[in-house]
């Protein structure tokens, strides 16, 4: 039954996740048609810099609540306490978070130029605060914040056909999206009481939190400085269009990490619930699937879409963003390095009780991107941004597997690269004369993504691949039932 449920919460959480970037690519090709890229740059600006603030006010809890409301799950009083001792530190931040945002827009005239925008993309601060979404990740309650996720998304969706029209519309723009990815929120506070007692209790151990919280805050600290980083540099130091372009790339590298990393985030509590019962063996199985999963989809993601940047580009934002194309491809690479460091970091040293070496790893990728950033961007603008992440996410992963170095060959060990390198060969073979067809940019997509991952799964098929045959006879036998 459990393993049934880790099943059913990855393929909700990956319609979650898949949602989360669907709304935007649905919607993109339309906005940045009509913003261009200045326009879609000052609202990929002004989110970055939100960023860093909602870092602050959550401080390490996404993460942490996840770990300490699956350990008191089964108990509701001692959950409850748990829930409203983190509520009460994520609120009380928050506040903080406003008063310095407020003095950062009022001091910096590049931000002041945008305030109400910032001002409007500062409400996911609150919201998502109320919203809790550790508690209900910890409970494995990804149907229900699947369904309530959605029904915003659509709303939004028709929400930005309506109201934007025109390249002023960009604040606008701005609102919608927060609409979209936070407003649901508030029906997590409303709905918390069917798991936790709302009433304020008499006595809270906020103390306790701290010293951990700290420790994730830090690792949100040096992964937001090197996944922001690069927005907001490109922001200060070059022009509105040079961040358009990169959030074009960006965003199609957006959807295709959430797809990778999916299992990972379904995984966390019932990891670090094993950890706690003391069931290394299931730990293991299910971390060993796990980078097997990693590596299968990321891999061949990262090859197609590095052949096929210029006609994802030009289908998703127009040929406008031309200079989107060299960005994408070169941070294609980090599907698979985000992948894997997911797996060592999330899924087995967080549950470990390992996070310090997460940080320093973090750390690590953070110092790198900075300078590579401070030494690239200035010349190379957004191309200079995307060598800054790719090899920062290169020394993160290096990092992790040196912590790892005494379980990290049995992790990879079930993964046969061979067949898999194979199979990218021959799928690559398949699908490249569709670049020399004049059928236009979506015609070129579609019939290329079908010749490559049909003729990569084929081949995995035939070199009878554990974890393919695995999910090809989970999907016959519903097909049977059905």
């Amino acid at each position: 039954m459990r393993e049934k449920s880790i099943k059913k919460n990855f393929i909700m959480n990956a319609f979650l996740t898949i949602s989360s970037f669907v709304f935007p690519l649905i919607t993109f090709p339309y906005v940045s048609r009509i913003l261009l890229p200045e326009g879609t740059g000052k609202v990929s600006f002004a989110t970055s810099v939100v960023a860093y603030f909602m870092m602050l006010s959550q401080l390490g809890i996404p993460m942490y609540g996840i770990r300490a409301c699956a350990k008191v799950r089964d108990d509701r009083a001692e959950l409850s306490i748990v829930v409203h001792e983190l509520l009460l530190i994520n609120l009380v931040m928050s506040v903080a978070s406003y008063i310095l945002l407020g003095v950062c827009v009022f001091m910096i005239p590049k931000l002041y130029a945008e305030k109400t925008l910032i001002c409007i993309i500062s409400l996911t601060i609150v919201l998502n605060a109320l919203g809790m979404e550790w508690l209900y990740k910890a409970l494995e309650q990804y149907t229900y914040i699947t369904l309530r996720s959605l029904v915003f998304k659509v709303v939004g969706i028709l929400a930005m056909f309506v109201l934007v029209h025109q390249k002023s519309d960009y604040v606008i723009y701005g609102g919608i999206s927060i609409f979209a990815a936070s407003a649901s929120n508030i029906l997590n506070f409303l709905h918390a009481h069917q798991y936790i007692d709302m009433c304020p209790q008499r006595t809270y151990a906020i103390k306790k939190h701290l010293k951990p919280i700290m420790v994730f805050f830090a690792m949100s600290c040096a992964t937001i400085i090197y996944t922001n980083l690069d927005t907001v540099m490109l922001g200060l130091m070059t022009t509105d269009t040079d961040v358009g372009y990169y959030n074009a790339a960006v965003k199609i590298k957006g959807i295709l990490v959430g797809i990778v990393t999916s299992l990972g985030a379904v995984m966390l509590p019932r990891l670090s619930y094993y950890i706690e019962q003391d069931k290394r063996g299931e730990f293991e199985r299910l971390t060993k699937k796990a980078m097997n999963f990693v590596v299968l989809i990321a891999t061949p993601m990262m090859i197609y879409f590095m052949g096929f940047a210029k006609e994802g580009i030009f289908l998703l934002s127009g040929e406008a963003y031309a200079g989107s194309i060299i960005p994408m491809q070169i941070i294609m690479p980090t599907l698979l390095l985000i992948g894997m460091t997911n797996v060592m970091g999330i899924q087995i040293l967080v549950p470990l009780g390992k996070e310090k070496l997460v940080l320093y790893s973090e750390i690590a990728g953070a110092v790198v991107d900075l300078v590579v950033n401070a030494v690239l961007i200035p010349q190379y603008a957004s191309t200079g941004a995307a060598i800054g992440t790719l090899l920062a996410e290169l020394v993160v992963w290096i990092v992790q597997l040196h912590a790892l170095k005494r379980i990290a060959g049995n992790l990879y060990q079930g993964i046969r690269m061979g067949s898999i390198l194979v199979a990218l060969v021959l799928a690559v073979i398949g699908c490249s004369w569709v670049k020399l067809l004049s059928i236009g940019t979506f015609a070129s997509l579609l019939l290329s993504a079908i010749l490559f991952f049909g003729i990569y799964l084929l081949m995995l098929t035939i070199f009878k691949e554990p974890l393919v045959r695995e999910l090809e006879g989970q999907v016959l036998t519903f097909l049977k039932k059905e």
